[in-house]
């Protein structure tokens, strides 16, 4: 048995004030009258043997309930598995669960309110003195610190639910970067969690030696949910009014099959599909909605689910740019090319404008999703590396070499992209062998496609060099499988490299009936639309094309009235956005300039929150081998639990308890232990 504040066991001293008092008050002398002096010595014997006995009681239960009264001020207690240091001022950090799943219910009510409470019963278990900090999944900069107890409980109050979900890990070392600021006594932390699956780390969590690890786990009711994980869109290139196809993932986390699921697709507020599923247990189903009649704009979408009670993943949103035309820039030499002009005018859709390649403006590179060079005999070395930064970026590059190109500046361009250059020019009489009907760019090009096609005769070409790019895709191929028509995968974007130019002495490639559909389909392909999402707490940047700002002209995140005003940061054919932990809300935000909208960003919740499965005691035990207790948050009270985990058991209790006893003694000894009565062994 250890004492808290052993300092107050000097107070013993005072157990000689009842001794001192029990001398002097029994010696005090009484008259006795009596009628016969004959039996007096015999009733004085008698009476002062009961008198002495009774003494000796009242003194003994005085003197015991002084001691217990003692012991009780200085905390005895029986030392429990943290109570190293106990009596110093102790640091504690208790992180409040307050992810999506924590608004499940059980038979105490929301988890998160459950929550909330146990933090406080934790709080209440420690000394007045002692330092709290709170921690939750936002990890908001208010909370980096450590507060009194009553300060503690008012924080908890505030917390409220966020899209947030972090790991264990994350969580313990977010602890310990505050505790490591307090030195000696104890530094415990306390994670309030349901703990699902999501939270854990492939390799067992690490912390600090002497860090004191508590977890409080919450028991949740299992729950079905279905959810949509994402969406995507198959055509690159949005045209108002054509139609549109958009695969949906669906995902039923639950271990029972999910019966007819209805399932709504909202563009603009106007409803374009509707749809019913049926998905099996723990498993994903793809599905393909179609619609049409997109005017152009950005368009605002959102996919619902009524699938109930866990709700807050039933929504899904999503946005994309139906563009009125699509910009194409056309560099040559000097001489604009007859055949690439009369492709693009075919179709009012495309909008093509043409640069001689001395008089490029490489700050708008970054607003074309497609640039052609054509005849061009030598590529300056300032737009050789501006066009590897745009292909890096995720914009297409198409290639078709001069009559008499430099060929060494056609290497360093296309060399370090990762894509075939022209090695010599070959004057050969031939054909192309065949077409890569498995490409995207020939797909949806042939309703049927016949056995002898008529392919292009070509004359003379450059030979490509052998690329080690692992994503080459032959477009067209001479025989022998050497490439007449390549694509090249490099960085986010493509290359196109032609071993012709378009120049019929060359080969009647520009006048071919193949000519024009590849064209379009490249051209098509080449869209780098923004993302259709992004994930609250994942994706912190956003990159966007080029958009000038100044202090009077900021760029403003706006949804229902509330604006954002996101860090920006201007580079070579892009802008970039911090959001860092400035959205909390999901749903669709329009990014404006003044009055102009710039474009529009989705923002969902993470979907880890939407499996409601949980790790159980054994599994939380390898997963944090340091932590000293897994306490079940039952009807009860945690702070017995944690005051004797933390002090050991305590028994100041039992003191007062034994020292009510022992005056209660007193009392009954003074007022019923009679010793005056008289007793004659002999008649009078």
């Amino acid at each position: 048995m250890l004492f808290l504040y052993p300092a107050f066991l000097f107070a013993l001293i005072s157990l000689a004030i009842p001794v001192l008092i029990h001398l002097f008050n029994f010696r005090r002398y009484q008259k006795v009258y009596f009628s016969n002096v004959q039996f007096l010595k015999e009733i004085q014997e008698q009476q002062s043997s009961r008198k002495n006995l009774k003494e000796r009681l009242i003194l003994a239960a005085r003197m015991l309930a002084l001691t217990f009264l003692i012991l009780a001020f200085a905390k005895p207690y029986i030392p429990g598995q943290n109570a190293a240091n106990a009596g110093k001022q102790q640091a504690v950090s208790i992180f409040v669960d307050n992810s999506y799943s924590m608004e499940t219910l059980n038979k105490e009510g929301s988890l998160l309110d459950e929550a909330k409470r146990r933090a406080k019963e934790i709080a209440s278990a420690y000394n007045i003195n002692d330092r709290f900090q709170l921690l939750t999944q936002d990890f908001e900069g208010k909370h980096q610190r450590l507060v009194s107890r009553d300060e503690f409980n008012d924080a908890v109050d505030e917390v409220k639910i966020s899209p947030q979900s972090r790991s264990l890990q994350q969580i313990i070392n977010r602890q310990q970067s505050l505790l490591d600021m307090h030195n000696g006594g104890i530094r415990s932390v306390y994670i309030i969690s349901d703990f699902q699956k999501n939270m854990a780390t492939p390799q067992p969590v690490k912390a600090e030696t002497g860090l004191k690890i508590n977890l409080v786990r919450l028991k949740a009711n299992t729950l079905p949910n279905v959810a949509v994980d994402s969406v995507a869109l198959l055509s690159a290139i949005h045209r108002p009014g054509e139609s549109e196809k958009l695969v949906v993932r669906l995902h039923n986390y639950a271990d029972e099959k999910a019966e007819k699921i209805p399932l709504k697709l909202l563009i603009n507020g106007a409803q374009k599909a509707l749809g019913s599923y049926t998905i099996n247990s723990r498993s994903v189903q793809y599905d393909t909605l179609i619609f049409s009649g997109l005017q152009p704009g950005w368009q605002r979408a959102q996919i619902t689910l009524q699938d109930n009670p866990v709700t807050f993943d039933n929504q899904f949103y999503f946005s994309f740019n139906v563009k009125q035309q699509i910009p194409i820039l056309l560099i040559d030499g000097g001489v604009p090319n007859p055949y690439l002009k009369a492709v693009f005018a075919a179709d009012p859709f495309f909008e093509a404008k043409r640069v001689p390649d001395g008089n490029v403006d490489y700050a708008a590179l970054g607003t074309y999703p497609l640039i052609v060079l054509s005849d061009i005999k030598a590529i300056s070395t300032g737009l050789s590396q501006q066009l590897k930064t745009y292909v890096n970026k995720g914009g297409t590059l198409l290639v078709f070499p001069s009559a008499d190109a430099d060929l060494n500046s056609y290497r360093s361009l296309l060399q370090p992209i990762n894509a075939a250059y022209p090695e010599k020019l070959q004057i050969e009489n031939t054909k192309v062998a065949g077409i890569n009907l498995q490409n995207q760019v020939f797909k949806n090009i042939f309703e049927n496609f016949p056995q002898n096609p008529d392919l292009p005769v070509v004359n003379k070409y450059y030979q490509l060099s052998s690329s080690n790019n692992n994503k080459t895709e032959n477009l067209m191929v001479l025989p022998g499988g050497r490439p007449f028509w390549a694509g090249y995968a490099s960085g986010r974007g493509k290359v196109y490299v032609s071993s012709v130019p378009l120049d019929e002495n060359f080969s009647n490639l520009p006048r071919h009936a193949l000519f024009v559909p590849v064209m379009f389909r490249i051209t098509l392909l080449s869209g780098h639309d923004q993302p259709l999402f992004y994930t609250l707490g994942r994706d912190e940047t956003i990159e966007i094309p080029p958009v000038q700002t100044s202090e009077k002209q900021l760029l403003k995140l706006v949804k229902s009235g509330q604006a954002i005003i996101p860090d920006t940061k201007q580079q070579e054919g892009s802008t970039l956005l911090y959001i860092a932990d400035q959205l909390h809300e999901t749903g669709l935000y329009d990014l404006k300039k003044q009055d102009s909208t710039v474009a529009v960003f989705a923002f969902n919740d993470s979907r880890s929150e939407s499996d409601l499965s949980y790790l159980n005691t054994i599994a939380l035990n390898k997963l944090v081998p340091q932590a000293s207790a897994v306490l079940q948050a039952g009807k009860g009270s945690l702070k017995s639990a944690v005051t004797e985990t933390n002090f050991g058991i305590q028994l100041w209790k039992l003191c007062i308890f034994l020292a009510l006893i022992f005056l209660a003694v007193e009392i009954v000894l003074i007022r019923y232990f009679k010793t005056n009565t008289q007793q004659i062994s002999q008649p009078v």
